[in-house]
Order: structure tokens, then C-alpha cells, then sequence
């Protein structure tokens, strides 16, 4: 999970600000405004936190999903270690989207507001907080976590979550079974076990195909955690489905595509890549530790 924080986090700014701020335009022209704005730290805000829960957030995703496949197997063909069949893995990758959106909605939603508290908004029309727009709110994580909480309650940190159920629950479909069949295709025959190339060359078509798939909700969840930064301008997933499409049109909800797609790649295969080498050093010391 750390792995894939690390390697994402970047272009997953970039995404955030394409899919909630203004006046960026296109990639290129996002990432030279942070550059040039902010300089290489504007790229790595809201970092922290996820750095810090993701271990948990991917040990609940991950863990949820290996142990549905088994519970199934155990079920269907009274063997735990049974080669899991596809309707197994779509019921085990759903459960798993949908227990992580508990866990990871409160992450996401203070990575977002503090990659968007310094968004200039220039929305007329919307009622503006005290705070001056492209100021600073949050000092932190935990005074973001801790002024949300205050503010808006437990509804305040679960803002999103709707979206977020939406975006992942299809999402994780789109993304345990690319990788669970892309790595079969790509490993050798005779091989017992993929190796490191193969895994993290499915884990990054996996995770590019999961993205592309999860594009139209993520922006809407994205502008739903951000929103209350600043102001407050949508009143739940469908007002700020039908407000973007109104204001900005079909286009709207593809906003950040190819930066997710690309993104997806990188942060997809390190953390298929680091779960399946943990997975297996830590076999490997329980082996090595057994009298």
C-alpha cells in the first residue's frame, strides 16, 4: 500500500485538481501550474495521511478479498486452496469494494481538501466561507480530520461516500480479475508462481484498466470531498452529477482520464508487486520458523 502511495500520489494531485479545481486546462498545463506555483512539495500534499492509513485500508481490501475466495472455495468445492472460478472472484471483489468504502472515505476525503486548499474559486454565484479562497485551512492531517469532524460531524467525514461505494465497488471488479487473469496469461507455463514481471506487469494493466473504468464517479467523489473547503455547492452524488453536467456537459465526467489511466499503471503494479513479495517473504520466514 505505501508502495503504491509513493508512486501515484503526484499525478493523483494532478488528477484532483483537473477533476475539482479551475483553470488548469489540460495535464500539461496542470502540472506546470503546481510546478510553478507550489514547486515539487504541491505535487505531495495530502500525502501523509494516506501514507500513514493505507496499510490498514490495504490490508482490509486485500485481506477481504483473498479470504471471500477462500470462503468460497471452502463452500463450493470444500477445498480452501481450490484455483477460484470467475463468478467466485466477482462475488469476492464486490464485498471487498464495498467493505473498503468505510475505511477509505475519511482518507480520501482529507487527501482531497488538503490538495485543494489552495484552489482559487472564482464561482460567483456560491457563497464563499470567511476563509479567503487559495489560503490555507488546514494546518494538517489531523487538524483537517479534526476540523471536519467539528464542523460537520460524522456525515462531514463520510461526505463522498456514496460516490465513492459507486466508484469502487465496480471498480475493484475491474481490478482484481484483469490481474488475477492478465498474470495467468503472462506467466510461463510450468511456472508454480508468476514472477516479479509478471506481477507487476498485471498489476499495472489491472490497475490501468480500473481506473479507466472508475473515471466518471471518481471525478464526481472528488468534487464532492472537495466541496466545503471554500464553499459549499453541492447537496449530495446526484446534484453534483446533474450541476456538472449542466454546467460543463458529458465531457465532465472523463476529466483527469488519461492522468488516472497512466497513474493506475505505476501505483497499480507496486502494490500487486509488494503484496505478492511480502506475501511470500513472510510464507517463506513462517516456513523457515516451523520445527
Amino acid at each position: 500500500g505505501i508502495a503504491s502511495v509513493v508512486a501515484g500520489h503526484p499525478l493523483d494531485t494532478v488528477k484532483t485538481r483537473l477533476q475539482a479545481g479551475q483553470g488548469y486546462g489540460n495535464t500539461l498545463k496542470c502540472v506546470l501550474t503546481v510546478y510553478r506555483n507550489e514547486s515539487v512539495a504541491g505535487f505531495f500534499k495530502g500525502m501523509s495521511f494516506p501514507l500513514a492509513s493505507i496499510g490498514i485500508y490495504s490490508s482490509v481490501v486485500f485481506g477481504v478479498y483473498s479470504n471471500t475466495l477462500r470462503f468460497l472455495s471452502q463452500l463450493r468445492h470444500t477445498d480452501p486452496a481450490a484455483a477460484p472460478s470467475l463468478t467466485d472472484m466477482t462475488v469476492a471483489s464486490l464485498v471487498a469494494g464495498f467493505l473498503s468504502v468505510g475505511i477509505g472515505t475519511p482518507v480520501e476525503l482529507v487527501k482531497i481538501r488538503l490538495q485543494m486548499q489552495t484552489q482559487p474559486y472564482t464561482k460567483e454565484s456560491v457563497k464563499l466561507k470567511s476563509t479567503v479562497p487559495g489560503s490555507p485551512v488546514y494546518r494538517g492531517p489531523i487538524h483537517c480530520f479534526r476540523t471536519i469532524l467539528q464542523k460537520e460531524g460524522i456525515a462531514g467525514v463520510y461526505r463522498g461516500n456514496v460516490a465513492m461505494l459507486l466508484r469502487d465497488v465496480p471498480g475493484y471488479y475491474a481490478y482484481f480479475i484483469p490481474y488475477t487473469m492478465f498474470c495467468d496469461w503472462i506467466t510461463p507455463d510450468g511456472s508454480i508462481s508468476p514472477n516479479p514481471f509478471s506481477i507487476w506487469m498485471a498489476g499495472g494493466v489491472a490497475g490501468a484498466v480500473s481506473w479507466a473504468v472508475c473515471t466518471p464517479m471518481d471525478v464526481v467523489k472528488s468534487r464532492l470531498q472537495a466541496d466545503g473547503v471554500y464553499l459549499n455547492q453541492y447537496k449530495g452524488t446526484l446534484d453534483c452529477m446533474l450541476q456538472s453536467y449542466q454546467n460543463e456537459g458529458v465531457k465532465v465526467f472523463f476529466k483527469g482520464f488519461m492522468v488516472n489511466t497512466v497513474r493506475g499503471f505505476p501505483s497499480s503494479a507496486a502494490m500487486f508487486l509488494g503484496y505478492e513479495l511480502s506475501l511470500k517473504a513472510m510464507k517463506r520466514c513462517q516456513t523457515e520458523a516451523s520445527p
